[in-house]
């Protein structure tokens, strides 16, 4: 395997050395349980999650009591429509959300507008180059904002994006999906002036199973999940509820997972993706009139179509010459609607690819597309 070209980080980044070695590390020599020991093994592990979480914390200048621990972005993302409907009456509420959402993003609020939960969906206008038209940001109770597109790969001026929200209705409440955006750029969640954001390990090079959710006024919010380790007392029937974070992480941890999240985001911010590769390949590919690119030569990533050609059959003979791609609609239908097309083809960079990957792709595609 280790003459494959692995082009799909803006999928799952492969993981760093050592992540791997730390999570090994932990499983055999420091495996404890968190949060229901006394003995000095299981209080080192209740230390290392704190220290995670004030690492994540700086991570996207937040306070560590702002930082839950979730399974994924999507997990995060469905979860902060229950957190935020355990708080208010949400009937009433109107929700903005963009085409560039992913469905993780996108379809809770679908549901919730289809069960008549939510009284309506709007949709924030895109500009000619598929970016969030902040001047027409519409009134809403609730806003998502894509930082960043799975497809197109440009980032999204958030900050002053919820500035225009604000404008409109002071008590929106802001939802930022990072997923894509934090492989790339600092997040500063007080600059940015959010309520929530979310984000997944696995893209940044930690292991799957572990998400970073962001809650402003965490203790304000009532728990979505109830079980063992989120309750301060009970009294009869009636719980009390900890502050925040224990009050969103009922029961065990993903603690092999959290422990190898440190390490991640410290080998990322050392060994940031060379985008200069996408440039670089973007330039080559330009030269070939049957073949269409989607994002922009100073994008994150680079998606495209072939004339005459499924973007699933170019994925296959990609992979049959040992180069892993993206194909299909990335769970983002709705931008791939409004470009006209079913599905692309996607190329995402990590730290390990090099000049030599860019070359081989390039060969190959000039071989499949001739």
């Amino acid at each position: 395997m280790k003459d494959i070209v692995y082009f799909d980080a803006a999928a799952s980044f492969l993981k760093p050395e050592s992540v791997i070695t730390t999570e090994v590390d932990f499983l055999k020599n420091r495996y404890a349980n968190a949060g229901r020991g006394v003995c000095a093994r299981a209080g080192a592990v209740d230390e290392m999650v704190a220290a995670v979480r004030r690492r994540v914390a700086d991570f996207i200048n937040a306070d560590s009591r702002q930082i839950v621990f979730t399974a994924n972005a999507t997990d995060g993302l469905n979860r902060i429509v229950n957190i935020i409907a355990r708080r208010f009456d949400i009937a009433g509420f109107s929700v903005a959300v963009s085409d560039l959402d992913h469905h993780s993003a996108r379809l809770p609020w679908a549901e919730m507008l289809d069960m008549g939960k939510i009284r309506k969906i709007e949709k924030c206008e895109l500009d000619e180059n598929f970016n969030i038209k902040i001047d027409s940001v519409p009134k809403s109770d609730v806003l998502v904002i894509t930082a960043m597109s799975n497809v197109l790969g440009v980032s999204q001026d958030v900050a002053a994006i919820c500035r225009a929200a604000r404008k409109k209705n002071p008590n929106v409440i802001t939802v930022v999906d990072a997923t894509q955006y934090i492989v790339h750029h600092k997040i500063d969640v007080k600059k940015w002036d959010c309520d929530f954001l979310v984000a997944s390990g696995h893209k940044i090079g930690a292991d799957t199973g572990v998400g970073i959710l962001y809650i402003r006024d965490a203790d304000k919010y009532m728990p979505d999940k109830l079980g063992g380790g989120m309750v301060l007392r009970i009294d009869g029937d009636m719980a009390i509820w900890n502050n925040s974070p224990d009050r969103f992480e009922a029961g065990t941890l993903p603690l092999t997972q959290i422990c190898g999240l440190s390490v991640a985001i410290d080998e990322l911010e050392s060994h940031r993706p060379d985008l200069k590769l996408i440039k670089y390949m973007y330039d080559e590919l330009k030269k070939n009139p049957r073949i269409k690119i989607l994002s922009s030569r100073d994008a994150a990533l680079m998606t495209f179509v072939v004339d005459n050609m499924h973007p699933l059959d170019v994925g296959a003979m990609l992979g049959a010459n040992n180069i892993c791609v993206r194909v299909g609609n990335m769970c983002a239908s709705w931008v791939h609607r409004v470009l006209g097309i079913d599905g692309s083809i996607r190329v995402s960079v990590g730290p390990w690819n090099t000049r030599q990957d860019a070359d081989k792709f390039l060969s190959v595609m000039n071989k499949i597309v001739k």
